[in-house]
């Protein structure tokens, strides 16, 4: 026992002797480890290499969006909509019963001035056709578009729908127009970076940069139309401009932004790309939009214990009924649970509204729902949506000056 102990003594001496020694040695020549390593073909890559390398890696977002600008800025226009406003100038008095009695007495002639509307439109055809936004261009007698180029062209308003809010223009005697790319709608993701470009303020060209807040955002339970919500800078005169990709393609149409007024920071909102090149189809073709209409207003479906629903319930409930509406001809009652259009399940009343409103006039079609338990069927017989108010304008604030 003695003499094991004493050979793992002298053992221990040796092995501290030697890292003594290894230690006074890299403290000499601080190089000689590595070149023994590498003399013996043990050279090994840094750990620092390696986590530099794993980062680049896993981190692809570029360092520049320059390119996405450079690809979408020549196809973004500014606009310029001027219109003559008569104005009847009131006489005013000091005396607050003079005023009562004689405040609305006119104080000579009518006087005209005229009114300048900013704003930003996309070329999205050769023949030079512009997508903007209504409210942009509304009784508009004089459109003006100034080009990335520099040019400055008469634009005429071929088409309105001021549900969408959007609006489409035609460019006048001008050639050689970049036209931009529509993205793929179905490929939009939320948390995607977007760059919005427009004419903010009349700045003339600027981008702003953020990323997809939300997508599907309905704004009016009466309409069937969503909106992507972005927090990319908006701003008035930013109307009608367009949000892109990091490729530069087309994703949407600015439209609106809710203000400081509402105590709001980076909520913004674009008409997405799908929903405006159905819209400018639709006005290049007939110069309106026809949408589908079944009669009814729709809200969530309350989930109770006695409901006899899922815990997770889909579908609409049907809140109002429209006099001698296709859903009041065919039956249909308030509190009604619709869980399915056609062949389709009805996700919510968004769903339910949006392909509503693809369904074409004088059509049938079948809804299938619950009614106090009891599953029903019903036909319809798909009437043409009556002009709303617009989406936009009631919603926030435009983002035009």
């Amino acid at each position: 026992m003695k003499h094991a102990a004493g050979i793992v003594a002298f053992i221990a001496r040796f092995v501290v002797l030697g890292l003594a020694l290894a230690f006074v040695i890299s403290l000499v020549w601080p190089g000689v480890g590595d070149r023994l390593r590498a003399r013996f073909g043990l050279e090994h890559a840094p750990a620092a290499a390696v986590s530099t390398e794993t980062t680049s890696t896993a981190v692809n977002a570029p360092a520049s969006y320059s390119d996405a600008v450079a690809k979408a800025a020549p196809s973004v226009v500014n606009i310029y909509a001027n219109k003559v406003v008569t104005e009847q100038a009131v006489k005013m008095f000091t005396d607050p019963l003079m005023q009562q009695l004689f405040g609305n007495t006119p104080a000579g002639p009518p006087v005209t001035r005229r009114e300048q509307n900013l704003g930003s439109g996309v070329i999205v055809s050769p023949e030079g056709y512009v997508l903007t936004n209504n409210h942009v261009i509304a009784n508009s007698d004089d459109i003006q578009v100034l080009l990335y180029d520099g040019r400055v062209a008469k634009a005429t308003l071929v088409g309105a729908d001021e549900e969408t809010d959007l609006a489409v223009l035609k460019i006048q005697n001008a050639g050689n127009l970049p036209v931009i790319q529509m993205a793929d709608p179905k490929k939009l993701r939320v948390g995607d970076v977007v760059l919005a470009i427009g004419n903010p303020l009349g700045l003339n060209q600027t981008v702003t940069m953020g990323i997809i807040s939300a997508i599907g955002r309905q704004l009016s339970n009466s309409s069937p139309e969503d909106f992507i919500q972005t927090d990319a800078a908006i701003n008035l005169g930013n109307s009608g401009g367009a949000l892109v990709n990091s490729n530069g393609d087309l994703v949407g149409i600015n439209t609106l932004l809710i203000g400081k007024a509402a105590n709001a920071e980076g909520i913004g909102f674009a008409i997405p790309v799908d929903t405006a090149t159905n819209v400018l189809r639709q006005l290049i073709a007939t110069g309106h939009v026809i949408r589908g209409w079944l009669g009814a207003d729709y809200g969530f479906v309350p989930v109770a214990a006695d409901s006899g629903l899922p815990s997770a319930a889909r579908g609409a409930q049907v809140t109002d009924i429209y006099p001698n509406g296709p859903a009041a001809l065919a039956g249909l009652q308030v509190h009604d649970i619709l869980l399915q259009l056609g062949n389709e399940d009805v996700r919510d009343p968004a769903d339910l509204s949006r392909r509503e409103a693809d369904l074409k006039p004088g059509s049938k079609v079948e809804l299938s729902g619950l009614r106090n338990g009891v599953p029903f069927h019903l036909m319809l017989t798909v009437a043409q949506r009556p002009l709303q108010t617009p989406t936009a304008a009631s919603a926030a604030n435009s983002s035009s000056s």
